[in-house]
């Protein structure tokens, strides 16, 4: 009775690492798509103080705007996206702590008319005072996933660190 027993947890772990391993592999795609061009950062922008745009190489352009335009956390946010010189098939937002891991979080927008996308999400509470963020943009396309990221800075209530470059250098200091 014993050997069959030991027989049967061997059996069942197996199929247990069977199983994590395909997840895995199938989670792969969906927590890293493979990007075919990524724009670049528009250092001038700021979110907090309005929508903000980049450019593709070629003729592509995307704006971006979230509000309340204060940004906070654990708070509803509402995203609006507008796309130039590309046809859209879908549009997700992917946001990422630029030096902390804080999880999955990619709301996918809908179409209001072709090129205008919106939709809303949250971003998670974080223990820091201020923290800075990337929102990558992912426009789907035929052609492939286009990224335009979007840097920004959420910070408590009640403290003051601008969304400038030089409130993103306060906080790595």
């Amino acid at each position: 009775m014993a050997q069959s027993t030991i027989r049967l947890w061997w059996v069942a772990s197996g199929l247990f690492v069977a199983v994590a391993v395909v997840a895995v592999y199938k989670a792969g795609p969906l927590l890293n798509p493979e990007v075919a061009v990524i724009a670049p950062v528009n250092a001038r922008c700021d979110l907090r103080a309005g929508p903000c745009s980049v450019g593709f190489p070629g003729d592509g352009r995307v704006s971006f705007e979230v509000s309340p335009h204060d940004i906070p956390v654990v708070k509803p946010l509402h995203f609006d996206v507008r796309i130039e010189g590309m046809d859209a098939t879908g549009v997700e937002i992917d946001f990422k702590g630029v030096d902390m891991n804080m999880g999955f979080n990619r709301p996918r927008l809908h179409a209001v008319e072709p090129g205008h996308y919106v939709g809303d999400g949250m971003l998670p509470v974080c223990v820091r005072d201020a923290m800075e963020w990337e929102a990558k943009v992912l426009v789907h396309t035929d052609h492939g996933l286009m990224a335009a990221p979007f840097r920004f800075i959420t910070v408590k209530p009640g403290i003051d660190i601008p969304a400038t470059r030089q409130g993103r250098e306060r906080l790595h200091e």
